[in-house]
């Protein structure tokens, strides 16, 4: 089992931006989807961000605001995170899966890390 390491998590003001890292205890290669998902206080696990097939998938909310970046040769993830909201506070966790795993769907994805806090405030 794949073990996974978040990174990167502070307390930001509005309009700034984080970069989130997550470093694999093995090889990533393999997994067919790999991405990030968050869980604000009181809420659900949301699907931020996901790579599979070499395809982008990103909640609306996020759209055009977080970037997603895999690198399979340093077994590591990446979130790049701009003009942040108060309402993306939240732990972010990074997150792998197989075959077919869809974002939207946390039980699609067997590994997790422990995750790491973001939190935007004025």
């Amino acid at each position: 089992q794949v073990q996974l390491v978040e990174s990167g998590g502070d307390l930001v003001q509005i309009g700034g931006s984080l970069r989130l890292s997550c470093a694999a205890s093995k090889s990533i290669f393999d997994y067919w989807i790999v991405g990030w998902f968050r869980q604000a206080p009181g809420k659900e696990r949301e699907g931020v961000a996901c790579v599979s097939n070499g395809i982008t998938t990103y909640a609306d909310s996020v759209k055009g605001r977080f970037t997603i970046a895999r690198d399979d040769v340093k077994n590591t993830l990446s979130l790049q995170m701009d003009n942040l909201k108060r309402e993306d506070t939240a732990v972010y966790y990074c997150v792998v899966g197989g075959y077919g795993g869809r974002c939207s769907n946390p039980r699609h994805f067997g590994a997790w890390g422990q995750g790491t806090q973001v939190t935007v405030s004025s």
